[in-house]
């Protein structure tokens, strides 16, 4: 199993986003059983609320649901549970560095890192801005989501193979 967390900063835009997009892809990979998701804002400014109407729009346009999502901030504990906590942009992973053990930060990652076509290293942020930066936001993502499955089918099947 192997459990990944996104992280932004309200966790109502960008990472229940990107939550939402990889469940889907892992579904659509027969991957949903071997690997666990979840997203996490560096900050409690929304704990308890759904995704943005506007975040909810734009993934439910492209056949995403997001509606059961509820805003959560990063725990102490998510540190030693998840294998992957990648952040949207480096003003998270920084905030994410203070909280975490020297140890485990190679745990930590930007989320665009495995992005195919964008060249971005960040997600921008879409909350303060016009519509269409929720679109440009699932770009990113389902871009970034499609390399991050593909790293873990192998990493999956090296587990496999170790097995054997």
């Amino acid at each position: 199993m192997i459990k990944v967390l996104f992280v932004c900063m309200g966790n109502i835009c960008r990472s229940p986003t990107a939550e939402g997009v990889l469940r889907h892809f892992l579904r659509q990979n027969k991957l949903e059983g071997r690997v666990e998701v979840d997203s996490a804002g560096t900050h409690g400014y929304h704990v308890g609320e759904a995704p943005d109407a506007r975040t909810q729009r734009a993934a439910a346009s492209r056949g995403y649901d997001l509606s059961e999502m509820r805003a959560r901030k990063v725990a102490p504990q998510d540190l030693d549970y998840f294998d992957m906590i990648l952040a949207m942009d480096h003003n998270n992973i920084e905030v994410l560095k203070r909280i975490c053990p020297p140890e485990k930060y190679d745990r930590l990652g930007l989320f665009m890192d495995y992005a195919n076509h964008f060249d971005d290293d960040e997600v921008p942020d879409p909350y303060y801005g016009l519509g269409h930066g929720f679109d440009m936001v699932l770009d990113m993502v389902e871009d970034a989501a499609q390399g991050l499955v593909e790293t873990i089918q192998e990493r999956l099947g090296a587990t496999d193979k170790a097995r054997k």
